[in-house]
């Protein structure tokens, strides 16, 4: 029952810090989602599935194209 409870306990500090990040950013936004940003993530050299930009093409990946 009680490794129940602090589970439910970390897993709403987890939704709750979330949420207060969604909450305190402009536009509800995260930075810096894109796959393509992480060699580890992309070592094939893939386009980002969100804004399709190359690896090489982005800063950042806030513009929908």
């Amino acid at each position: 029952m009680a490794p129940t409870i602090v589970t439910i306990i970390v897993l709403g500090l987890c939704v709750l810090g979330i949420s207060i990040k969604i909450w305190l950013k402009e536009d509800g936004e995260f930075s810096g989602t894109c796959a393509s940003q992480n060699p580890y993530l992309n070592q094939d050299g893939e386009n980002c599935g969100f804004c399709g930009k190359s690896p090489e093409q982005f800063k950042d990946c806030h513009e929908k194209s």
